[in-house]
């Protein structure tokens, strides 16, 4: 049984890197790889599922999640790849005036102004709302805060009109129809995210796998990575 047709390995990631992974899956495979079918869901679904010991071979989530699945041993220790840098960007409805985001006071007026913030259960909204706490304003926005489902994306519910304001990583903003991508954070309140892979602790194949986090990790993705919004590392 050839690397082609040996079945796929599992893999579970966040929804961030969902379509950057089906592109990459997808040439790893033609180039001769062996499969590897990868199952996207909220990140702290997928490091639960990992935790609870699912027959999964591959988990793609952010570097410090990985980090704490690596210390408790769910996955394999000096396994991890870090493959793919994401920012954070801001949405509004497809038909609403753009605000002003190119500075930090102006991100901030702009939150401010907005009836409604959508955000995310992801390292972008635990980030996001670290900074309304050093901003000052957690308080007086709290009532405003609207935190998407796990597996539903920020865009969604600014579609919807649930929120006003989204904050949520560029690579899942992009593809999301009914919304305008104002642009990233200003450089100097970034949110920037680093994802990383590593072997599940029972990885069937850890040659193959770990020939997959070198492939995602490579010059090679390039491409795939800056046409989702991603920044190679």
């Amino acid at each position: 049984m050839n690397a082609r047709t040996s079945p796929a390995l599992r893999a579970i990631s966040s929804m961030a890197t969902r379509a950057v992974l089906g592109d990459l899956a997808s040439a790893w495979q033609q180039q001769g790889g062996r499969p590897v079918a990868v199952e996207s869901v909220g990140g702290v679904d997928a490091a639960r599922r990992v935790q609870a010991g699912e027959a999964l071979d591959l988990v793609l989530l952010s570097s410090d999640a990985i980090d704490r699945l690596e210390s408790d041993g769910h996955a394999v220790a000096g396994s991890k790849v870090d493959w793919v840098r994401s920012s954070t960007a801001v949405a509004v409805a497809a038909q609403a005036p753009l605000p002003d985001i190119g500075t930090e006071a102006a991100l901030q007026a702009a939150v401010l102004a907005a009836a409604s913030i959508g955000y995310s259960t992801g390292p972008s909204g635990k980030a996001l709302l670290a900074l309304f706490a050093r901003w000052g304003i957690a308080a007086q926005v709290q009532a405003r805060l609207v935190q998407a489902r796990p597996g539903i994306p920020v865009g969604q519910l600014v579609a919807q009109g649930e929120a006003a304001l989204g904050f949520q990583q560029l690579s899942e903003l992009l593809h999301v129809p009914g919304i305008t991508v104002v642009g990233e954070l200003p450089p100097a309140v970034a949110i920037d995210t680093v994802f990383s892979g590593a072997l599940v602790a029972g990885c069937r194949d850890a040659e193959a796998a770990r020939g997959f986090l070198a492939f995602l990790a490579g010059p090679q993705a390039t491409a795939a990575k800056r046409h989702h919004g991603m920044q190679p590392l």
